[in-house]
C-alpha cells in the first residue's frame, strides 16, 4: 500500500518520526508522499524526504490556505525550488473556501500559475479542493491548453460532481480516514471512481479512521482504509492495494 497524502514532516510527528515510519513500514505501507504547504515547509519536507530518499517522494507547492495578498511573491520563490527539489507532483494546491473567501481570486490565479508549472515540468498535480469545486473548474476551463495529469486529494463530493470532474479530465480521486466515518457519505463514491482511478491517503496528522478516530493520524493507518473500501466494493483488500499502488505508481511516476 501507499499513502499518497501525508504531512508527517510537520511538528507534530517530531519527537518520534522515525517510530512512525517503522510503523508504517510494519503496516505494509510501501511508499508515502508528502505535499507541502508554503514556503516555511519546503526545507521540512525535503528533509524528511532526504532521511528516507527511497521510501518517502515530495510534492511542492503553495496551499490555497497560504494564499494573501503576497502570493505572487511566495510563487517566484517557489518556482526554482521545484528545479532544485526534484518533486512527483505540485501540491499541495488548489482552493479552499471553507472558513475565509478573502483571497478567491488570488487562489484561483495562484492555481492557475501552478497547473501551468505541471505543464512545464510534466508531473501531475494535487488538488485540494473545499467548498470550491466550481472555481477549481472555471480556472481549469479558463486553462487554455491540454490539463496535466493529477488527484483530487481528500474528495468529499457526491457521484455527480465526480462526472462533473470528469468532464475535464481522466483525474485520479484520493480518499482517506474520512470514508470510514458514519455520517459520512464519501462511500458513494467508490462506485463511480471505480478501482482504476482510486488512491488511498491519510492525510496525517489530521483525519484518522475508525477505529482510531480523534487521534493522530499517521500512515499505518491506511490498512484501515484498504480494508473498508475493499468491503464496500465487495472486493479484497489486496485487490484494493494492488490497484491503488497501480495508479500512484503511475500517476507520480514512482521508480518503486
Amino acid at each position: 500500500m501507499l499513502d499518497s497524502h501525508s504531512h508527517i514532516y510537520c511538528s507534530d510527528f517530531d519527537d518520534d518520526r522515525d517510530i512512525v515510519i517503522a510503523r508504517a513500514r510494519e503496516a505494509g505501507v510501501r511508499h508515502i508522499i508528502l505535499p507541502n504547504e508554503n514556503l516555511d515547509s519546503v526545507e521540512r519536507v525535503v528533509a524528511t524526504r532526504d532521511a528516507y530518499p527511497s521510501y518517502i517522494s515530495i510534492a511542492l507547492g503553495l496551499h490555497p490556505e497560504d494564499v494573501d495578498a503576497g502570493f505572487e511573491q511566495q510563487l517566484r520563490e517557489l518556482m526554482p525550488l521545484l528545479d532544485k527539489h526534484n518533486p512527483v507532483a505540485v501540491g499541495e494546491i488548489g482552493i479552499d473556501l471553507y472558513w475565509d473567501a478573502t483571497w478567491r481570486e488570488q487562489q484561483m490565479q495562484a492555481l492557475d500559475t501552478q497547473l501551468h508549472w505541471c505543464k512545464q515540468l510534466n508531473i501531475p498535480f494535487i488538488i485540494h479542493c473545499r467548498n470550491a469545486l466550481d472555481e477549481i473548474l472555471s480556472v481549469m476551463d479558463n486553462f487554455g491548453e491540454p490539463l496535466p495529469n493529477g488527484v483530487f486529494h481528500s474528495f468529499t463530493g457526491t457521484p455527480q460532481e465526480v462526472e462533473r470532474v470528469r468532464r475535464r479530465g481522466d483525474f485520479y480521486f484520493g480518499v482517506n480516514g474520512i470514508i470510514t466515518f458514519k455520517k459520512s457519505n464519501v462511500k458513494e463514491i467508490l462506485p463511480v471512481v471505480g478501482l482504476e482511478r482510486l488512491l488511498l491517503e491519510t492525510d496525517s496528522p489530521y483525519l484518522a479512521p475508525v477505529p482510531n478516530r480523534g487521534k493522530r493520524n499517521e500512515s499505518a493507518n491506511i490498512p484501515h482504509i484498504c480494508r473498508f473500501v475493499a468491503e464496500y466494493m465487495n472486493v479484497t483488500a489486496q485487490e484494493v492495494s494492488q490497484a491503488t499502488d497501480r495508479n500512484a505508481i503511475a500517476l507520480f511516476n514512482l521508480d518503486i
